[in-house]
């Protein structure tokens, strides 16, 4: 099942998911994939709630950037600063795909490849098929060959998120990486996990670059061990999430952020409700 959260700005979208992210691995289902929590801080005094820069928000604390929580490590790095902080000191780039598309935001193409890595790493620990033998990926939509996350950040992704050494997913087969021999030479059974992309907006959804790896994953649908996904996206770009991906997954739900949407993902699981939980 594929899962589209999609909401307004500041309606909760990624809090409520940091959430559902941590009940689900309380419950021994794991979430791979991006989180992207907002940057805050207070606002200055005198701030009379007229004129703000776009992106900034609404309320008593003003928005600065977006970060990337990469999942399931928990690794954070700063991904967005906010376009007018970024040229005020120097930092925007008129050549960045951010820019192009005038985004409120600037987004360094280091970012973007190093969340565009993270998930080529994901792709190859499911579908190692997919990578050429000397370990480049190969993109679903271009078949051409993409960044080698181990070359560009030799430091960061030598071991794929469950532990095991980056080389052994060139080397062994897609049934018997998501299949590892248990106890008695019989199969193990697969762990289900959960695709986390938080988010795709204007830069994937309508100019086709950004988080183009994240792209590939979500059109390529279920895989074994991957049976669910959920993706974020602004409210006015469902429509055409749900028709880019829907026919992969034979069909999407869309969701908003609360107690409905929580309880729909986890009984995906086969989980039983935070209110099953608790009175039975």
């Amino acid at each position: 099942m594929l899962f589209i959260l999609t909401g307004d700005v500041q309606s909760g979208k990624t809090r409520w998911l940091e959430r559902l992210v941590a009940e689900l691995a309380a419950d021994g289902v794991e979430s791979r994939g991006v989180l992207a929590p907002g940057v805050w801080r207070p606002r200055a005094d005198g701030d009379d709630g007229g004129l703000r820069p776009p992106g900034s928000g609404e309320g008593a604390y003003e928005k600065l950037g977006i970060d990337n929580v990469l999942l399931p490590q928990g690794e954070r790095l700063r991904f967005a600063r906010r376009r007018d902080l970024a040229e005020r000191d120097g930092q925007l780039n008129p050549a960045s795909q951010s820019a192009a598309a005038q985004l409120a935001w600037e987004i360094p193409g280091e970012s973007l490849a190093r969340v565009n890595a993270h998930f080529e790493m994901l792709a190859k620990s499911t579908l190692p098929e997919q990578w050429t033998s000397d370990g480049a990926a190969v993109s679903t939509r271009s078949g051409q060959r993409a960044p080698n996350a181990a070359v560009n950040f030799p430091h960061s992704e030598k071991r794929l998120p469950d532990g095991r050494p980056f080389e052994k997913a060139a080397s062994v087969s897609r049934e018997t990486f998501v299949r590892e021999e248990g106890e008695g030479g019989a199969p193990a059974p697969v762990r289900p996990w959960l695709l986390v992309v938080d988010e795709l907006g204007r830069l994937e959804l309508e100019r086709g670059c950004g988080l183009t790896a994240a792209l590939d994953l979500v059109e390529r649908g279920p895989v074994p061990g991957c049976p669910h996904a959920l993706v974020v996206v602004r409210a006015r770009l469902r429509d055409r999430a749900e028709e880019r991906f829907a026919a992969a997954w034979g069909g999407c739900e869309a969701l908003a952020p609360g107690d409905g949407a929580r309880t729909a993902v986890r009984r995906a699981f086969g989980l039983a409700s935070l209110i099953d939980n608790e009175y039975h």
